[in-house]
């Protein structure tokens, strides 16, 4: 991620620091891995009070990608910790019956469905196609957070929107010029925070991703 928004020409700086965290105009939180285990990554080096004055009070936009994006839901599946709270959606595992012959998990490209209109998508074409790698996916008790959604074996969530929320299942930072574009026009959208900082701020907490 961080090689690509060099490419892009935004610096940004990957951090599990409050200090950081606090003085960034945009925050980035990737995963890869178990939910549980994230969530309590967060709790353990005391970021959620960090991340909570800047993206609820503050108004910080926050791109929430992979698994980053299923901790902004209440719980998931996986495990049986609480999730960040920040949408009204839940996170669900992928379900054998759902499908006939295809793999869980599910990886590799595919296409996704444009729902609403977003900063987060300007200039990307209709159909563009992102990389996956997840067997949970999001499901939004608010229909109106849904930003796009793709097909596999059944309908679901590929990234979602709630004000200066954004989250994304898929890889941008594997997804070639689509991925390119999104991260690009997420590191153009306008910030709501008082903080006036440009800064970008990558926040990963250790041994998530």
């Amino acid at each position: 991620i961080k090689n690509m928004l060099a490419r892009l020409g935004f610096a940004s700086v990957i951090t599990s620091d409050k200090s950081d965290i606090a003085a960034a105009g945009k925050i980035i939180l990737p995963g890869v891995g178990a939910f549980d285990h994230g969530i309590r990554q967060l709790n353990q080096q005391d970021l959620i009070h960090v991340l909570e004055q800047k993206v609820l009070k503050d108004n910080t936009p926050i791109l929430g990608i992979c698994l980053g994006m299923q901790l902004l839901t209440k719980c998931s599946e996986e495990g049986t910790c609480p999730g960040l709270g920040w949408l009204e959606a839940e996170t669900v595992r992928f379900r054998a019956g759902d499908f006939n012959e295809l793999r869980i998990p599910h990886m590799g490209w595919n296409s996704v469905h444009i729902r609403k209109q977003s900063p987060l998508i300007k200039d990307l074409p209709a159909r563009s196609r992102f990389y996956f790698a997840h067997s949970f996916h999001v499901v939004c008790q608010n229909t109106a957070d849904i930003l796009m959604e793709s097909y596999y074996g059944l309908p679901f969530v590929s990234a979602i929107q709630h004000k200066n929320i954004f989250g994304v299942q898929f890889h941008p930072e594997k997804s070639h010029r689509f991925g390119m574009q999104l991260l690009k026009n997420f590191c153009e959208i306008k910030n709501y925070a008082e903080n006036t900082s440009t800064s970008l701020s990558l926040t990963v907490p250790r041994r998530i991703g």
